[in-house]
């Protein structure tokens, strides 16, 4: 089964120049660290995501002095969408959509009465700009809080259909959500939950994930396991780290997965055991590392990497390319067919070489 055959039929939504919902491939989103008031440090950064996949960008926009940095962002030729993370002051999320950003990002609940949501769906409906509710753990509102007694998931998708029903009240239906909690656990069992109750296309990710290395093995659990649900139209992981870092993980996620068309090398590769006859720990390392400075990590191409004649040939057969270990040596299986024997000084180079074929 393929994995469009799984995914949750969901409501399209235009952000900018991409579509996300319905079977549109899955965005990869990031935000900004940089300080918003300063155009040139967040443009340098947006750069950055952009050249290593980055679909969405998120800003924050804490007033109406950083709003004018979204302009400047769309004149210097930022080609992805950009997000306008709004708190509070809906005068802020009405300037963002006049001065041309692609998506905001608000709680209804929180900028005031209906009025004032009205006045930010009115200008996001001429503007054709969708919105994006964020729900998380820390933003309970208070009578859901006291209903429930925690941030239970129940709690979460309670809120998050709250806030939708503010925005359906007034004729808005351009609808993201993001349930996020930075329990993995309860941020799966939440989105589980929505998706069953609506079709908008649902924003993944694990909030207050941590460092680089603990915050994508949460962010794994979380979204990946939404995401063989067929839950997700778009994804961040989130990282106390380099925003780079971000998307790198989210690619890796996507991999795991197994999203086609999405998910870039896929390497596959034995844990060894007394019966591999090649050192293949610090070959598939170096495999790794030479795919990787050769730029060929993003072709979506499966590499088996196996030690022994015993379950390698079976594993390299289902890839598109890989070998099996003998002693001293391998056999190279290409599409399910032995092609040759390398020697086990070659490996790595001429397995290499057999990815840029079939890349070409």
């Amino acid at each position: 089964m393929k994995y469009n055959q799984i995914r949750r039929k969901t409501k399209e939504i235009k952000i900018g120049s991409i579509a996300i919902g319905g079977q549109n491939p899955i965005a990869l989103q990031s935000m900004t660290n940089t300080d918003t008031h300063d155009k040139q440090k967040t443009l340098t950064q947006i750069r950055s995501l952009e050249a290593v996949g980055c679909d969405i960008v998120r800003i924050t926009v804490p007033d109406e002095e950083a709003a004018y940095t979204i302009p400047f962002l769309k004149e210097a030729g930022v080609r992805i969408p950009i997000v306008a993370d709004i708190h509070f002051d809906y005068r802020v999320a009405i300037r963002c959509a006049e001065l041309g950003v692609d998506k905001i990002r608000i709680n209804p609940g929180n900028i005031g009465d209906a009025d004032r949501v009205r006045a930010v769906c009115k200008i996001c409906r001429e503007k054709q700009i969708p919105i994006r509710i964020g729900v998380n753990s820390g933003s309970l509102e208070k009578e859901i809080l006291a209903k429930y007694g925690s941030p239970t998931p129940e709690a979460l998708c309670e809120s998050a259909k709250y806030h939708a029903a503010l925005l359906e009240k007034e004729e808005f239906s351009d609808i993201v959500i993001s349930i996020k909690a930075s329990n993995p656990y309860h941020m799966i069992l939440a989105n589980r939950l929505l998706a069953e109750q609506c079709s908008y296309p649902l924003h993944l990710g694990v909030t207050e994930a941590g460092s680089k290395e603990m915050g994508s093995l949460k962010s794994a659990v979380g979204i990946g396991s939404l995401l063989t649900d067929g839950i997700g139209d778009t994804i961040r992981v989130s990282l106390t780290d380099d925003p780079i870092e971000e998307i790198a993980a989210a690619k890796k996620i996507l991999c795991a997965v197994g999203v086609e068309g999405q998910a870039g090398m896929d390497i596959v590769s034995c844990p060894t055991c007394g019966r591999t006859k090649i050192d293949l720990i610090p070959l598939v390392a170096e495999f790794e590392k030479r795919a990787k400075e050769e730029g060929l990590t993003d072709l979506p191409i499966k590499v088996a990497l196996m030690g022994c004649v015993v379950n390698g040939p079976g594993e390299a057969r289902e890839a598109d390319i890989g070998i099996a270990g003998g002693k001293g040596e391998a056999v190279l299986i290409k599409k399910g067919t032995v092609v040759r024997k390398i020697a086990e000084d070659r490996i790595v180079e001429e397995l290499l070489e057999e990815v840029k074929r079939l890349g070409k």
